[in-house]
């Protein structure tokens, strides 16, 4: 049978984000031929050797959906994987298309992908199975937040710390309601920040790969540890089980100092610093292949090693006169 080893044609999305460039170099590492898209024309992943580069519009453009499928067909597409959460409800819309055309996809169920990917909805699914999370508030509830507590204004469907504010003034609260698209407000948590790489097979086993953040600078990490800890284990897989989670994802959450475990979000992604997982021994991205293609997944694969560490740096690229690039669109009727 098929397996990690057979050359696939995969489709990755939001390769300018670091998990879509990190998950485009991983496939690159395996074999695997990389069709590589973003809307920006200079996103880093279109710059990795061996790509197949393409720009593509907008998820939120009406013409996401054709360009997707046009290019999938025209370049004989295997499956797709998201880099990025904006992708995620368009893709879901697509599948039945996709999947007529022979693409596959790895993705929950379309309630799943919308609890996680909505904060609000998130806290309501952890809130109703017991799941420790960070309080949370909706902007006209404000006076109900308790005198002196810190919090954190971001957006319901925000991703990668981008409009995250952090306050203690309920009076700037109400002016980032005013300002910050679809809040929502919550407790600002402290503590030893981590991120569980996740794996979830087609028959509801996971396996968990826990990684501290060590250091974090505009919401990726910098310098990251693996640990073991069986109590964030396994309040992780009771997240996973709660959300429905399948394939591909990671979770994120904080011990504080007196050891209480607490969640606060469930990415339908590969982390931004996954690599620390598969230098720590787990075949992460190989065992997803596996499961996308609909071969077993092998949970003795994904065993790693605690006290391994990683460490990031910004580095230039690519520095080239623009007039020169060589990046294709994506419109309908797109060759190879």
């Amino acid at each position: 049978m098929p397996d990690q080893t057979t050359p696939r044609r995969i489709l990755v999305t939001g390769v300018g984000a670091t998990p879509g460039f990190g998950l485009a170099r991983s496939l690159l590492r395996l074999g695997h031929q990389v069709v590589a898209v973003d809307a920006n024309s200079l996103a880093p992943g279109f710059f990795l050797e061996d790509v197949c580069p393409y720009v593509v519009p907008l998820a939120k453009d009406p013409d996401y959906p054709d360009a997707i499928t046009e290019l999938c067909r025209a370049l004989a597409v295997d499956a797709i994987v998201a880099g990025i959460e904006n992708d995620l409800p368009p893709l879901l819309d697509l599948r039945p298309r996709l999947e007529a055309d022979g693409v596959r996809l790895w993705l929950p169920d379309a309630k799943s992908v919308h609890d996680c990917i909505d904060k609000r909805r998130f806290h309501r699914v952890l809130t109703e199975h017991g799941i420790p999370t960070p309080r949370a508030w909706e902007p006209e509830d404000l006076d109900l937040v308790p005198a002196g507590v810190e919090l954190v204004v971001k957006p319901r469907g925000g991703h990668g710390a981008q409009g995250v504010h952090m306050v203690t003034s309920l009076r700037h609260v109400r002016v980032l309601c005013e300002l910050v698209p679809a809040p929502i407000v919550q407790e600002r948590v402290y503590g030893t920040e981590f991120t569980a790489d996740c794996l979830v097979d087609r028959d509801g086993q996971a396996s968990v790969i826990l990684r501290r953040r060590d250091l974090v600078k505009a919401g990726c990490v910098a310098v990251s540890t693996t640990f073991d800890n069986q109590a964030v284990h396994d309040l992780v897989a009771d997240t996973l089980r709660a959300v429905r989670a399948a394939g591909l994802c990671c979770v994120q959450g904080f011990i504080t100092d007196d050891g209480r475990v607490t969640i606060t979000e469930l990415n339908v992604r590969v982390a931004g610093g996954f690599a620390l997982t598969e230098a720590a021994g787990a075949d992460l991205v190989g065992q997803m292949v596996n499961g996308l293609f609909g071969e077993p997944v092998d949970h003795d694969r994904l065993t790693y090693r605690a006290g391994v560490f990683l460490t990031n740096y910004l580095e230039t690229l690519r520095v080239g006169d623009i007039t020169e690039l060589e990046v294709a669109a994506a419109p309908k009727g797109a060759t190879a």
